[in-house]
């Protein structure tokens, strides 16, 4: 028995797989994705459909080579296509959609040793090099309803929203310009229910990321609007499927709010003095480059060590 070592505690067990865990964030993005259907027309389909099966077929491969364990099962690399294609404009072309999603992938997830040791949200950082490779993609938005002829039109944040120009109540329903997954607020704010009830996330990211964003709109004294601010763009669904990214963000209570009030704070910062009119995306990136210092001084409370003499 005095051989036998036991680590510190708490000791928790918990069941969540990370199949489960995987296939609960796909059934939260299920609302915004179908949601995107019906604002953007079907094209939506091929840029979501394209972007999972780049990311499974890079996800398989890189394994193979790698000759790693074949884990494409735990539908991990099916919910970086997904998130990957919901950050897109509806008319992206092909090869925006099948390079991003490789790059996320094969460069952001497998370069780094795979999933739990990516340092930044694949998704994301696929995005960001798709944006600055290719930037005349997203600043020019294909909007497209079913019923509806197609049209041309710039997001709220691309024209500079001016209060009055467009309702609160259509920025939550969604009818505007922007990318797949981050228009419609009600489809993401289900999404959010979804995986707090099954505890997937904690509260605290989204929460703490949100309110810093208002009070930095508030305090900047932005013209569109604390309200406005927090329903245009990339906030909300940023809030809740990126910056809560479990490989690239904080483990600890404390170290969580730091990090998310930091990501509220600039995000409305980079849309404010920025050359570019959303800051989401940038803002997550930053921080997440910043969690392993913050993990490294918020260190989280060890029971039952006996102190060195």
């Amino acid at each position: 028995m005095s051989q036998l070592n036991i680590s510190s505690s708490p000791h928790i067990r918990h069941g969540n797989s990370t199949r489960r865990i995987m296939l609960d964030v796909i059934i939260a993005l299920a609302p915004a994705a179908i949601c995107s259907i019906f604002i953007f027309g079907s094209r939506s389909l091929l840029v979501m459909g394209l972007s999972v099966l780049t990311a499974v077929a890079c996800e398989a491969l890189c394994l193979k080579v790698m000759k790693r364990r074949n884990t494409v099962n735990d539908l991990s690399a099916v919910v970086t296509g997904l998130l990957y294609a919901l950050v897109l404009p509806v008319g992206a072309p092909v090869y925006v959609v099948i390079l991003g999603s490789a790059f996320a992938i094969i460069i952001a997830k497998q370069c780094f040793g795979g999933l739990g040791a990516n340092i930044l949200n694949p998704a994301l950082a696929g995005r960001a090099f798709m944006f600055l490779s290719f930037a005349g993609v997203f600043s020019s938005i294909q909007y497209n309803q079913p019923l509806a002829d197609a049209v041309t039109g710039a997001t709220p944040l691309d024209i500079g929203y001016q209060p009055g120009e467009m309702s609160l109540w259509e920025l939550i329903l969604g009818n505007y310009g922007g990318a797949l997954g981050e228009t419609c607020k009600w489809a993401i704010l289900l999404g959010l229910l979804y995986l707090l009830l099954r505890r997937v996330i904690s509260w605290r990211i989204p929460a703490v990321m949100l309110a810093a964003a208002a009070l930095t709109s508030l305090i900047l004294g932005r013209e569109c609007g604390v309200a406005a601010d927090l329903l245009s763009g990339g906030l909300l669904f940023g809030a809740v499927f990126m910056a809560t990214d479990y490989a690239t963000s904080p483990i600890t209570p404390l170290g969580q709010i730091i990090y998310a009030a930091g990501c509220g704070v600039l995000t409305i910062l980079i849309r404010q003095f920025a050359a570019w009119p959303e800051g989401t995306m940038f803002a997550i990136l930053l921080m997440n480059l910043v969690t392993p210092l913050i993990d490294k001084y918020i260190k989280p409370r060890v029971f039952g060590e006996v102190k060195s003499k």
